[in-house]
């Protein structure tokens, strides 16, 4: 049972690590500070010590849970079958747009998902930096910064719609048709380099959709329920839900059910 106790704990916990380990370490990393976990994959030692302190007090307010995050399974990739797992698992992103976070950039974001069953059950994202933090817990909708989202009634027209898309890693073909069918939209951006943001943006409404192709757990499983229990969609290009058991490229999401279907014919039908 996820109740409002918990999601305050967990809200509490992100902003404890960010004010004691990330922020202060943005823009103050040295060179060996910064390490490649895989080439163009960077980790600073933010990423790491957030991830201890955050996990150690995760399995403290659920015994017998388990934690999946981001550097561990970095170092042991059979983590990730926990996510298929039964009890609660805990998906930690302890700094999401690490590359950002890095070079000094911002957006970056802290993120935490509880899976029971194998079903999301509460999400977590924070940015520090823009003081917003989002919760919400499956059947019980979303708070951003303490007030309640709706995005369903959003519907603007589709030479008004805003929103990103990381088409430069599609496969050729795809980025041809998303980049023409672009054109048709109000405003399409590159990316922020931080799915926890871009997330958020959704929820703000500030965007509109974001279209992803890589599609880490740890970076969409958070969003992705934040973003169904405020009224959007969060599908597969062929239209399938979103499930963070399924390992597959491609991601549209949209502020509702209208707008997931107007960016999807303007940006991936054939």
């Amino acid at each position: 049972m996820v109740d409002d106790t918990l999601l305050d704990d967990v809200g509490g916990l992100l902003r404890k690590a960010a004010e004691q380990i990330v922020v202060p370490l943005f823009r103050r990393l040295d060179d060996h500070e910064i390490t490649e976990k895989a080439p163009g994959d960077v980790v600073t030692v933010a990423d790491q010590r957030a991830e201890e302190m955050i996990s150690e007090e995760l399995l403290r307010l659920r015994p017998g849970s388990v934690v999946v995050g981001e550097e561990a399974v970095a170092a042991d990739p059979a983590l990730l079958a926990h996510l298929r797992a039964t009890g609660d698992v805990w998906l930690v992103d302890p700094v999401d747009g690490t590359a950002n976070f890095a070079s000094g950039q911002r957006p970056f974001a802290l993120m935490v998902a509880l899976l029971t069953e194998g079903e999301p059950a509460a999400s977590w994202i924070l940015d520090p930096l823009a003081d917003n933090l989002a919760v919400g817990r499956a059947g019980a909708g979303v708070r951003l910064d303490g007030r309640t989202v709706d995005t369903a009634g959003r519907v603007p027209p589709l030479d008004e719609l805003r929103g990103a898309s990381m088409s430069h890693y599609l496969p050729p073909p795809m980025r041809s048709r998303a980049t023409a069918g672009g054109r048709r939209l109000g405003e399409v951006l590159p990316g922020q380099h931080c799915a926890g943001r871009e997330y958020l943006d959704v929820l703000a409404g500030t965007q509109h959709f974001v279209l992803f192709w890589r599609t880490f757990p740890w970076d969409h499983v958070p969003g992705a329920l934040l973003v169904r229990e405020a009224g959007g969609v969060v599908r597969r290009f062929d239209g399938t839900d979103y499930h963070p058991a399924v390992d597959d490229h491609g991601l549209l999401v949209a502020a509702n059910e209208q707008i997931w279907d107007a960016v999807h014919a303007a940006l991936l039908a054939d």
